[in-house]
């Protein structure tokens, strides 16, 4: 692109900036003077149903899931069809050309050639979105390959593409992944909730007016470990129907004041193994975020730390800690280590006894 080119093309985005500011103001200015009218009653009402609908959006963060990822579909899937040079411009002008008046059929040259230039201009759209649709093709086809095949990489890779946790992020949680294996992953999530949950309580009185009033200290921390235990389980779920790994280790961090030095320090507070046959197993819209972590193999108390109103700190599971999991929890693939570990075991304490038998009988044999 010349200069000249380059200098148009930031004058036009800067006034396309401008308009979207002006649209952005101008929607901001019809939001004021439409909430003039509302009445001093109204206006209660919806700043109460904002702060409802802001704790609803904390407390069902674990409801929601984006859909499951067909690898093996986007393995095999074709590539998108290539386009085709048209002339439907250029027919429908030699159409019109014969029907031209004679004192204007030197223009018929003309109106061909404008119609054949559009036709090319069509194709030459068509070939640039051709080009872009292939490249997508071919990078998702590639990525799903790689995970089939069982590719670590990929994994990482499908996480940051595709990104399932953009809501969770708005709410104010980090998030950090390790693939250990093709079947196990883990997380850790840091949980922002004194900075996403809000720190006063908002209710109508009798006569229509906003009651605010400071959170108690026990409703806030029954909210956070709501709120900690449903990132648990959307980010579990969110995994789940994005790679096809059989368990998720997850360790939830919240910050908690060290006694010690007054600061504010960001700790392990809930660490859990998701097993993918028990996750699909439970009913989301009806369960309790906290009490569902009962179901997992879990370090994490928050039965104490509703008596405190404060997180405790914990030492997280590790990947050598799953196998102590009960068999009904585990997934396909655990379950399977589980059994070829206790058939080891079971062979070796057979050959130890046969040894032993043998050694008896032969003591017996060799005694007078």
């Amino acid at each position: 692109m010349g200069y000249k080119a380059t200098v148009r093309a930031m004058e036009a985005a800067q006034r396309r900036q401008q308009r979207e500011s002006q649209r952005r103001l101008s929607e901001l200015e019809r939001q004021t003077k439409e909430q003039a009218k509302l009445s001093a009653i109204e206006q209660a009402r919806l700043e109460v149903e904002t702060f409802e609908g802001q704790l609803e959006v904390l407390l069902s963060v674990h409801k929601e899931q984006g859909e499951a990822w067909d690898w093996t579909s986007l393995a095999a899937a074709l590539p998108p069809p290539s386009p085709h040079r048209s002339s439907r411009h250029e027919q429908k002008a030699k159409q019109r050309v014969t029907v031209l008046p004679a004192q204007q059929k030197q223009t018929s040259q003309f109106l061909i050639e404008e119609a054949r230039l559009q036709d090319e201009q069509e194709f030459q759209r068509a070939t640039q979105a051709y080009s872009e649709q292939m490249a997508e093709w071919e990078k998702l086809k590639n990525l799903a390959q790689r995970i089939l095949a069982g590719e670590h990489k990929s994994y990482t890779e499908a996480l940051v593409e595709l990104n399932p946790f953009a809501e969770m992020s708005d709410l104010g949680s980090a998030i950090h992944f390790t693939v250990h294996t093709t079947k196990l992953a883990e997380c850790v999530l840091k949980i922002n909730g004194r900075q996403a949950i809000p720190a006063e309580v908002k209710t109508l009185t009798s006569s229509g007016k906003v009651s605010v009033k400071p959170m108690p200290k026990g409703r806030f921390h029954e909210i956070y470990q709501d709120y900690l235990s449903g990132c648990v389980l959307r980010v579990t779920r969110e995994i789940f129907a994005l790679l096809p790994v059989d368990g998720l280790l997850v360790t939830a961090a919240a910050d908690m004041l060290d006694t010690r030095t007054g600061q504010t320090i960001e700790q392990p507070v809930l660490s859990v193994f998701m097993p993918r046959a028990v996750v699909t197993r439970l009913d989301y819209d009806r369960l309790d975020p906290s009490d569902a972590i009962d179901n997992f193999q879990h370090r994490g108390d928050f039965k104490a730390s509703r008596k405190s109103e404060t997180f405790q700190s914990i030492m997280p599971l590790t990947p050598a800690d799953i196998s102590q999991a009960s068999i009904e929890d585990m997934g396909f693939h655990a379950l399977l280590v589980n059994i070829q570990k206790m058939r080891e075991e079971l062979k070796s304490k057979i050959n130890e006894l046969t040894q032993r038998a043998n050694d008896t009988i032969l003591q017996t044999s060799l005694t007078p």
